[in-house]
């Protein structure tokens, strides 16, 4: 089977067009409007399936003109076209590698936009420092993705580093990548705090949320939840510290606090508060039928800090491993600087494998 095909067939071309006619017909309906938010969230389901399609489409046309002219060059036997030919290649191999990629991101809201929360473990200012380093690794990943990046709260150490820290990630596909990064991640160094270079290990806990669409359904009653307005204790100067803007919602049946203390109106704050609060809540309800499939086959699941996903050491040697996917790489550097991909790939091709 030719290689573009293939990745038609695996990308369900035929099926991806069938659901662009049916969410076409429905849009024409004469109450289609009458729910905003379900109608806003097909149209964009529709955009997107349109796009897709059209790249898809687009790549086939690149193969299938490379074939003739293929055929022409070895028929005229013209090497300067079968060397243009070969750099048409290379560029849709580039192509296709990219979209087999995002074929792993096949997720019920892979495609959103993700809220990262990162949280020191023990270890004191050790692990607070392990934050903000992780911190960094991520802005850095998100700078190679071309995604947005907005901190949305933040306590930071009594002496370095973060205690916590919560981050708005915008870009295509944020969820889907950036879930392969949920878990407890673990350093090993040696301590720049330690007057007696000793060697420590410290760990900080990842974690992940869709930033799901305001009709997904989440239940939450008001009566549920505690709403708490203090004084921001970040950066912003005078103003935030003299009005109490900062906003902390706790849903009192599962325990779950969220808080955000980066925007100077307590409207807006009470309002990206809420949105995490949401992902978390359904990211909570994902992770119960997760673990209830997982019990049903039989596979053993540890909740907790014991779940360790990576290891970072840079003493006595270097290296990277993660221990779901067994991927590793001696250029922690490379790693702690955000070139990140390969370990999410690896993960994403490990679950569709589970699958």
């Amino acid at each position: 089977m030719p290689e573009s095909m293939k990745y038609r067939c695996v990308f369900d071309l035929a099926g991806k067009e069938k659901e662009i006619a049916k969410l076409e017909e429905e849009s024409t309906a004469a109450d289609f409007w009458d729910e905003p938010a379900r109608a806003q969230t097909a149209m964009q389901q529709l955009a997107s399936l349109r796009e897709e399609v059209s790249v898809w489409r687009e790549l086939a046309g690149r193969v299938a003109d490379m074939q003739s002219l293929l055929e022409l060059a070895i028929a005229d036997n013209d090497e300067t076209m079968l060397n243009e030919i070969t750099a048409e290649v290379e560029k849709v191999e580039s192509e296709l590698s990219r979209l087999e990629f995002h074929l792993l991101l096949s997720g019920k809201h892979d495609r959103n936009d993700v809220i990262l929360a990162i949280h020191a473990g023990a270890g004191g200012t050790e692990a607070q420092d392990w934050t903000e380093m992780l911190l960094r690794m991520y802005l850095r990943w998100t700078e190679r993705q071309n995604f947005k990046t907005e901190i949305l709260d933040s306590l930071t150490g009594e002496e370095a580093g973060l205690k916590t820290v919560t981050v708005e990630v915008v870009g295509p596909y944020a969820y889907g990548y950036l879930k392969a990064e949920r878990g407890v991640h673990r350093l090993v160094r040696i301590s720049p705090f330690d007057f007696s270079r000793r060697r420590h290990t410290s760990f900080a806990l990842v974690e992940a949320w869709p930033d799901i669409a305001e009709d997904i359904e989440v239940d939450i009653d008001p009566n549920d939840l505690k709403i708490e307005v203090y004084r921001s204790s970040g950066p912003g100067g005078q103003h935030m510290q003299k009005n109490a803007t900062a906003v902390r919602i706790t849903h009192l049946p599962t325990g779950i606090a969220v808080a955000c203390q980066n925007e100077r109106s307590q409207t807006r704050n009470r309002q990206v508060a809420m949105k995490i609060l949401r992902g978390r809540l359904y990211d909570l309800e994902v992770e119960k039928q997760e673990t209830e499939r997982a019990r049903l086959k039989g596979k053993h699941v540890e909740a907790g800090w014991g779940n360790q996903i990576r290891s970072y050491v840079l003493q006595p040697y270097h290296m990277v491993k993660d221990l779901r996917t067994g991927h590793e790489t001696a250029n922690t550097e490379a790693v702690l600087d955000g070139q990140l991909n390969d370990f999410m790939e690896a993960y994403l091709r490990m679950m569709m494998g589970e699958g």
